[in-house]
């Protein structure tokens, strides 16, 4: 298996496979400026590091780097796609139509959207597999993306952009809302360390609940909201005139929008 690309997505992909008993010798991650990190993880790991590619014909290669460099990617290592070789995108904007042209060699392709806590085992990823795609390739592209979390499989590839918006970038969102939990704690007067612990482990003791738990998010919020208490109070502002949830909304829709802009 080729890696293109060592970088958060790529590395969270490759903790994944290396936990989930992929062999590190099968796996040769290419990048052209790896991070000190990189290269020592190489070297403890036994996985190869920018090692000649060409030798590797008939491999899986996944693509996990920026849009905008799978162009000069494909022109210097496409010739390493033969007919048998799967290739695995998790490149944002960049649809099966694109891959096809750019590795003609190829007999299939799986396009996916991972996120990043796929590092720590509790990613969510979606995948669209080309038409014809045989069984064999669909189940190895099944077991790489899922070794790290969640895959939901998808008939529509339209619908990537909006997983990405969702998904893909979901975890930047829910940081962001750590981080204006932390800093509203500190303005009603907690010290900022135990503000910020305080929120960290309330948004990831949330996250688990609704993990474990059978209940929709809107139900458990109505469990924890009790009549007349705290919870309702901070909640009629928060939902006062739906405006968080026309946030969200244009939130998701401006991710959306910018993963079909990386596809043109």
């Amino acid at each position: 298996m080729i890696l293109f690309g060592g970088g958060r997505m790529g590395s969270a992909l490759l903790h994944g496979w290396l936990a989930g008993g992929i062999d590190a010798r099968d796996v040769h991650v290419v990048d052209p400026s790896p991070a000190p990190e990189l290269e020592a993880w190489a070297r403890d790991a036994g996985f190869a590091l920018n090692a000649p590619v060409e030798a590797c014909s008939g491999q899986t290669l996944v693509l996990a780097v920026k849009p905008q460099k799978i162009a000069g990617l494909a022109a210097q290592h496409g010739a390493v796609a033969g007919g048998d070789t799967l290739v695995v995108s998790i490149m944002a904007g960049k649809t099966i139509a694109n891959l096809a042209e750019l590795f003609p060699g190829a007999s299939s392709f799986v396009r996916a959207m991972p996120n990043l806590p796929a590092a720590v085992g509790r990613g969510a990823t979606v995948a669209v597999a080309s038409g014809g795609c045989p069984a064999p390739h669909r189940a190895l592209a099944e077991r790489l993306l899922g070794s790290s979390g969640t895959l939901e499989w998808l008939d529509d590839e339209g619908l990537i952009d909006a997983a990405t918006g969702v998904s893909g970038s979901g975890p930047a969102y829910i940081f962001h809302l750590c981080d204006c939990l932390t800093t509203a704690g500190v303005a009603a007067g907690l010290p900022h360390p135990i503000a910020e612990r305080l929120a960290r482990q309330t948004i990831a003791g949330a996250g688990e609940m609704l993990r474990v738990s059978d209940k929709s998010a809107e139900r458990l919020r109505r469990d924890v909201t009790s009549p007349a208490g705290t919870t309702e109070a901070g909640l009629k502002v928060l939902m006062a005139d739906g405006l968080l949830a026309g946030l969200v909304e244009r939130t998701v829709a401006a991710t959306t929008a910018r993963a079909r802009e990386l596809g043109d």
